[in-house]
């Protein structure tokens, strides 16, 4: 007999609302504050299927990064960085009633936890981190590209976990701005 969790046969669509479940729960609670079990029981399956899928909650910490962190959030796909397009979508995005941010909230409760942190990492550089890396020029790249991914990080933190009055005033074009300028700052400094 079916329970009212049970979903109907379609492994698509069964990997899909786990891989879902496991973002939405590694953004709430992080790597070591979710188990296996409340990831399958948000998805409507056992724990048994999400390893089936999955392997190992490793395995599928490791897809949910994947799936959050693959898509441009807030440095898009161009050949030039531009500040002023990173600073508006930082600040569209950041906003108290922005996005809920899954990538950045994996990333800032899932850190303690050594393996995590590396899965994180490696999709920071592979994604956001390459794609920066690739509309900056000149020596010292890398470094700049990381700078302003410090910048983004802390601004999302200030904003939308700490919420400070100065960053969350009614002044977006203000903040806009300051971020420009900053983003601009860091593009073209010169190699260190």
């Amino acid at each position: 007999m079916p329970t009212r969790s049970s979903r109907p046969r379609n492994a698509a669509a069964t990997r899909e609302a786990i891989l879902t479940s496991a973002v939405r729960n590694f953004a709430r609670a992080g790597y070591d504050g979710v188990g296996v079990r409340e990831i399958a029981g948000d998805a409507g399956v056992t724990a048994m299927l999400v390893n089936r899928y999955f392997g190992s909650k490793e395995q599928l910490f490791a897809e949910a990064v994947e799936a959050s962190f693959a898509a441009p959030t807030f440095v898009a796909e161009q050949p030039q960085f531009s500040a002023r397009e990173t600073a508006a979508a930082l600040v569209a995005r950041s906003a108290p009633d922005g996005d809920e941010l899954a990538p950045f909230l994996i990333m800032l409760r899932s850190v303690s936890n050594p393996r995590s942190a590396e899965i994180v990492v490696d999709a920071i550089e592979r994604h956001v981190g390459r794609r920066l890396a690739r509309q900056l020029s000149g020596p010292g790249r890398q470094l700049r590209s990381d700078v302003v991914l410090s910048v983004i990080s802390g601004v999302l933190l200030m904003r939308r976990v700490v919420g400070t009055r100065a960053l969350n005033s009614r002044d977006a074009d203000g903040l806009t701005d300051v971020l420009e300028a900053v983003f601009d700052a860091i593009a073209t400094a010169p190699p260190g």
